[in-house]
């Protein structure tokens, strides 16, 4: 009608356009269907190996939770639904949702805030490790071919009010649909998530924005400035005139397993030179986490697991207690960091003839390692020396880079990060070797401490950080939360070595005794400080594993 009134006033009419172009509400519902389909697969395969899914009920329950999924990404989607905006936001959402979808499809692990915080603390060469022609065969199939397609599509031109309405009554739709789903099937919902509580970290890629919005959340949300002090009352009790200063070497493992120690009684030789050696293997102990990210600066704390994780701010960990000390404390580091528990000690990386392409094996810990504690001060050196090891050890996908291709006992080797594309006995090999790798080092660290007999009272422990999935149950690699996480994740191996000069100090037999003794990353620091002499308030000695076996004046 309004387009004839020029021609009343003497003009002639002029046709309105009609633009043909993809209104954003039908991308955004497209997208939606794709992405709660598609994109999900590794959610559906879960729910698939559920029992109750197999019934009729459980059908149509499956049926409903892709409506669900589809209708709160498409309200969500909604609020970008703008000529201007709509592309970007589906290409984050399918490209963040393949990459997500991959990695829980190809290792079962799920994304919560602990495994955002492993991915936004993953360094080159872990990523390195990561890459893959699967990953980019799925980035080619879930992301890339839809965005082939949505690129080129021309988007129509309404004005801000049309578009606006048009976007709310969008997102009413899709609450409407939500709801009425969510009530049809509460019950089911309720018992899948309730019995079932991984499930929920796989809806993709919500669970991936929902994990870094946690993870930015808790980073504002802790007060900025230094750590609250701790142990700062610390001092290295008198020690006889006659006594040399202790040295004890720290060795933090990576993703080693208890149950690949044939020091616990595993049937392969993964230790074969600790064997010859008289160390002692604690068979039961636990890890504080279920990655490096969550382990490392719990395990160094000095409240353990509960209290770590009740804090409130930062607070300083075991190694500036020792420095409070007096001690000269020294942190070599051959992992993705130390997240950040070595931030105000001496810290360096190896370097030699045994690092590749930025990448070290880790006998290169030991290189130089004279040097590094002879410039260290004098003063601090004279009460005594901890020195921090932290081991690039078995951490995987790629395990078969974590031993020396001529030190490879067990044969034949996976050697891809495809884990489920790998033979089981090749997977487990090349797993075993890393092992027994580490096995070589921890005795050439024993060998090292020996040679230090004439100047230290010398003393080695090895902890790993957390365990590993290596297929069981159709799990790899670790990082699951850790209320449901299986126990190859959390059982991890502790080896300790004592020279004669420091065992003097202990009742015969007494430790041995204690090898079964259910033990965890709590009693760390204070088995450290007890070792080191260090006299503090919060030193607590029914957290040292030494303690009860020490003769008393």
């Amino acid at each position: 009608m309004l387009n004839v009134i020029p021609s009343i006033l003497g003009r002639p009419a002029r046709a309105v356009p009609i633009d043909t172009g993809w209104n954003p509400l039908s991308l955004v519902w497209l997208a939606s269907a794709w992405i709660a389909t598609l994109l999900n697969w590794p959610l559906w395969m879960a729910l698939e190996r559920l029992p109750e899914m197999h019934s009729l009920r459980g059908r149509l329950f499956m049926l409903a939770l892709g409506g669900m999924l589809a209708a709160l990404t498409a309200l969500l989607l909604s609020l970008a639904a703008w000529r201007w905006s709509i592309k970007p936001v589906l290409a984050l959402f399918l490209l963040s949702g393949a990459a997500g979808a991959h990695f829980m499809g190809a290792y079962n692990v799920v994304i919560d805030s602990t495994m955002m915080v492993n991915v936004l603390h993953t360094d080159l060469r872990e990523t390195r490790d990561l890459l893959g022609s699967s990953l980019l065969l799925s980035a080619l199939l879930l992301a890339v071919l839809p965005l082939a397609w949505l690129l080129p599509v021309r988007v129509q031109r309404l004005g801000n009010w049309q578009q606006l309405r048009r976007n709310l009554w969008g997102a009413l739709g899709a609450t409407v649909v939500l709801v009425a789903l969510l009530l049809l099937f509460f019950a089911d919902m309720s018992a899948t998530m309730r019995n079932h509580k991984p499930v929920r970290y796989l809806i993709n890629p919500l669970n991936s924005f929902y994990a870094l919005g946690m993870v930015a959340a808790d980073a504002q949300s802790k007060p900025s400035g230094p750590p609250v002090p701790v142990g700062t009352d610390a001092r290295v009790a008198a020690r006889p005139s006659t006594a040399k200063p202790p040295l004890l070497v720290l060795v933090l493992g990576e993703t080693a397993r208890a149950d690949h120690f044939s020091l616990n009684g595993y049937t392969r030789a993964t230790n074969p030179r600790l064997a010859g050696l008289d160390v002692l293997s604690f068979r039961a102990v636990s890890s504080c986490g279920t990655s490096t990210a969550a382990s490392v600066p719990c395990m160094f704390s000095v409240f353990g697991k509960t209290g770590f994780e009740a804090e409130s701010r930062p607070h300083e960990n075991l190694l500036d207690v020792l420095q409070h000390a007096g001690l000269a404390v020294l942190w070599v580091e051959n992992q993705s960091g130390c997240k950040g528990v070595c931030e105000r000690v001496a810290n360096s990386r190896p370097v030699g003839t045994a690092c590749e392409d930025g990448e070290c094996l880790d006998d290169a810990l030991l290189r130089g390692l004279d040097e590094r504690i002879a410039a260290l001060p004098a003063e601090r050196r004279e009460k005594g020396v901890v020195v921090v090891m932290h081991q690039m050890g078995s951490h995987g996908p790629a395990y078969w880079k974590r031993s020396p291709p001529a030190q490879k006992r067990f044969q034949p080797e996976c050697q891809t990060n495809a884990l489920q594309d790998c033979e089981r006995e090749a997977l487990i090999n090349a797993y075993d070797n890393s092992i027994a790798y580490t096995d070589q080092v921890l005795a050439d660290t024993i060998a090292w401490l020996r040679s230090q007999g004439e100047q230290h009272d010398a003393a080695m422990l090895y902890l790993s950080d957390h365990g590993e999935s290596l297929g069981e149950n159709n799990l790899y690699l670790h990082g699951l939360p850790y209320a449901f996480a299986p126990q190859e994740q959390k059982h991890v191996p502790m080896v300790m070595w004592l020279s004669s000069a420091a065992e003097q100090s202990l009742k015969p037999g007494c430790l041995k005794q204690r090898l079964d003794t259910a033990f965890s990353h709590d009693n760390l620091s204070h088995t450290v400080l007890g070792m080191m002499g260090v006299q503090t308030e919060v030193y607590r000695n029914t957290l040292d594993v030494v303690a009860p076996c020490r003769v008393t004046a």
